[in-house]
């Protein structure tokens, strides 16, 4: 059998993988800077995604490794508890994904309201933007969200003051600019990626005018490898820890499997099968734990190019995990290179696309209520964290739910003489008890009542005692027993 029949799709898959190496390649280490680690760690990450995950069943075209949506967590968690405690948390996000796969649950964090999602993720990616403009700027960022929002006034008068601050922001600003208008070039131009494009030519004129920027720290790849030691996995045993494994988890399981389900909506290929996708995404964070490097999920940057690129089968994402191998074995000292305030850019801009502003509208013209959730849920992520955003969200939605479940609707039938008719069509909750007993109390207490249920889907059992009170009040004012027509079952 020949080498063509049997990979008919090699050359496609071989282009394809060119181009996602070199999306990859700016993102692994810019999202690595930005969580305070190592560069090398991100592309150890991405290394996995593509050796370890791109090997496994479940979505063939998506791309995975580290993502700006975990950057925020991953600072926070190096800057409180250190290095060897992130390995300690990816590898037992990892094992707890592989056992959610297992046992069949991969499929059910699709039921997880997507506007909690998009709100965690804009939260997130408003962080992101406050937290690169300091690098950006030349300047150090505060611990929290909020501070550092409040503190970016003063970084820009900092900065006006500053003779370093000036290049750095240009080189900065000029990142985002080539992001921005990178589409709007030639077909021919744009065979290089776009943050390839920015961080390359940002890198040339850092160099070529020998401009006073920060640059990437390199240490090597063995000399970055921090398996977490025994002692790491006693620090998990706290409640605040096990939040944030159980938010790490969260996030990475439903970024990954919404990633999955747009990606199979640019293709026409197998579906993704989201049991075994949450394996391999579990496989890949438990060899990232064991390493000591960046959590990885599926990131929609990457599989888009895939896509786009004509990939055609999963060889395409694990040649891009060679080809990082390979620059990172082989060219390391290139990234010494890479202005920072090049990489901050890169990731202000990535920032700004988790921040769902149109969509946003078009929710408030239509949904008002899941919009309040999307932004109440972004506000928390800034305000308190990511954890105890999350769950406030997830709050929202259910009482969203529970309320919309709960709708009630009443007919007052008064003809003016005989009985007063009631109409009861529905669902009967107690969220609903204020208003019927407001409306049931407002009728004439002179007139007989005739109450007809038959209309209810559900009565609940808070329900069914006011009403029975409420009837049994109507009835001792010496007016005529109401009349009840019990609920259907």
């Amino acid at each position: 059998m020949t080498a063509p029949k049997r990979f008919p799709h090699l050359r496609q898959d071989l282009a394809a993988s060119l181009v996602v190496f070199l999306v990859a390649l700016p993102l692994c280490v810019g999202v690595a800077v930005a969580s305070g680690v190592p560069a090398e760690l991100g592309l150890v990450t991405g290394i996995v995604g593509g050796l370890v995950t791109g090997l496994l069943r479940g979505s063939t075209l998506q791309v995975s490794g580290p993502a700006a949506g975990l950057t925020v967590l991953v600072f926070e968690l190096v800057r409180d508890s250190g290095l060897p405690v992130l390995g300690a948390v990816v590898l037992t996000t990892g094992l707890l994904q592989l056992a959610l796969g297992a046992l069949g649950l991969g499929r059910w964090f699709r039921a997880i309201s997507v506007s909690v999602v998009e709100g965690m993720l804009a939260g997130i990616g408003l962080v992101l933007i406050a937290g690169q403009l300091y690098p950006v700027a030349d300047a150090t960022a505060p611990a929290s969200g909020l501070a550092k929002i409040a503190g970016l006034p003063q970084v820009l008068v900092d900065a006006a003051q500053s003779s370093r601050a000036p290049a750095s922001l240009a080189l900065g600003a000029g990142t985002i600019a080539v992001l921005v208008l990178w589409k709007r070039l030639p077909p021919a131009v744009r065979t290089v990626p776009a943050p390839l494009a920015a961080v390359g030519l940002a890198t040339a004129a850092a160099t070529a005018l020998a401009l006073p920027v920060a640059t990437v720290e390199v240490r090597g790849l063995l000399e970055s490898l921090q398996p977490p030691p025994l002692e790491a996995f006693g620090e998990l045993a706290t409640v605040s820890m096990l939040g944030t494994v159980v938010a790490f988890t969260l996030i990475a399981s439903a970024e990954s499997l919404f990633s999955a389900a747009a990606v199979d909506r640019m293709h026409d290929g197998p579906r993704t099968q989201y049991d075994h996708e949450l394996i391999a995404q579990g496989a890949g964070n438990t060899v990232c734990g064991l390493l000591g490097a960046l959590p990885m999920t599926a990131v929609i940057v990457r599989s888009a190019a895939n896509v786009q690129a004509g990939a055609r089968t999963k060889a395409s994402r694990v040649l891009h995990g060679v080809w990082l191998l390979l620059f990172a074995a082989l060219l390391p000292s290139l990234l010494a290179y890479i202005p920072i305030p090049a990489l901050a850019g890169v990731l202000v801009y990535s920032g700004a696309k988790l921040v769902p502003v149109r969509r946003l509208v078009a929710l408030w013209r239509e949904h008002p209520g899941e919009a309040l959730i999307l932004v109440v849920t972004a506000v928390s992520v800034m305000v308190v964290s990511m954890f105890e955003g999350v769950l406030v969200g997830l709050a929202l939605s259910v009482v969203k739910t529970a309320w919309e479940a709960s709708h009630l609707r009443l007919d007052v039938v008064d003809k003016g003489a005989g009985p007063v008719q009631v109409h009861l069509s529905g669902n009967a909750t107690f969220l609903r008890l204020p208003k019927l007993l407001g409306a049931l109390e407002a009728l004439p207490q002179d007139r007989p009542v005739e109450l007809d249920l038959s209309g209810l889907h559900h009565l609940d059992h808070a329900c069914r005692t006011a009403l029975a009170h409420w009837a049994e009040r109507h009835s001792a004012a010496g007016t005529e027993p109401v009349r009840v027509t019990p609920a259907r079952g």
